[in-house]
């Protein structure tokens, strides 16, 4: 039996995030914010994480980057250049924002670019090796490759629901792979954590 597409698993994945209702998707994203705060408050202090503003069914890690901020990190929000090219501007959580492309919000073109340390990365499908699925255009395929070519390695920690998690995602050879997941359920590392956690 063939195993499933990488089209065919995002497409089951988010029809299951998409069912669930606002206020389940409310209490998952409380349960997120919790528990990555948790682990992730003391290593953040001092560094740049990057957020995003969710669209359609993702988690709102909103009230996770305002903890984070309160822990000392400095907060990023990614903005579409265009169809190829996603930047990180520096943000506040009391920073206004605007359209910034496929339906997110942004920081403002004032707002200086930044190299995050930290992304917390919406995504599609993840399964427990680290393998990730995004939405195909691959925006932060190619960003973190742009940090990469600059020695950065920011520590990758997807953020979702336990839903969209597959036994097995197919990955290509330049496929970056997570360093770990945060569900309502905790966070989980896919290897060892980092160091100062």
């Amino acid at each position: 039996m063939a195993l499933p597409t990488k089209s065919e698993l995002r497409s089951a994945s988010l029809k299951r995030r998409d069912a669930l209702s606002v206020d389940e998707r409310q209490e998952k994203s409380l349960a997120i914010a919790t528990h990555g705060a948790e682990a992730l408050s003391r290593f953040a202090a001092g560094k740049c994480v990057a957020a995003y503003h969710p669209i359609r069914s993702e988690v709102d890690v909103a009230l996770l980057a305002h903890m984070l901020e309160d822990a000392g990190a400095r907060l990023a929000l990614p903005a579409v250049l265009d169809r190829e090219t996603i930047v990180f501007r520096a943000h506040s959580a009391a920073g206004t924002l605007v359209p910034g492309g496929f339906g997110t919000m942004a920081p403002g073109e004032a707002a200086e670019i930044v190299d995050p340390d930290i992304l917390l990365m919406p995504l599609s499908v993840f399964d427990r090796q680290g393998n990730r699925i995004g939405y195909g255009a691959g925006h932060y395929d190619r960003a973190i490759e742009r940090l990469a070519a600059k020695g950065r390695k920011p520590l990758l920690i997807a953020v979702a629901f336990d839903l969209q998690e597959a036994p097995a995602v197919p990955a290509e050879a330049h496929d970056m792979p997570l360093d770990g997941v945060i569900t309502e359920t905790g966070l989980v590392w896919f290897g060892d954590p980092p160091e100062g956690l």
